[in-house]
């Protein structure tokens, strides 16, 4: 199949080879910096979604209490 090409078409094909492979090396530390970043987004997230289970119930806790003095404070109704 090879011999039916010619030589500037196999030089063309074999520069944008080494071409692609150039850019596709070039660009690994930025896809390095980009998933550390993500790495990072990630421990934050995590740190934030173990807060938020901690404070839940405690939130909850203190909503309900509201509600009972909210209840509490409610004269009672005579029809």
């Amino acid at each position: 199949m090879f011999v039916l090409v010619g030589p500037r078409q196999v030089v063309r094909g074999a520069l944008r080879v080494v071409t692609a492979t150039v850019q596709a090396v070039e660009s690994l530390p930025r896809i390095a910096a980009a998933l550390e970043d993500v790495r990072a987004t990630l421990h934050q997230v995590e740190r934030l979604a173990a807060y938020i289970a901690q404070e839940v119930p405690e939130l909850v806790y203190q909503l309900e209490q509201l509600r009972e003095e909210d209840l509490s404070r409610e004269s009672p109704r005579t029809g």
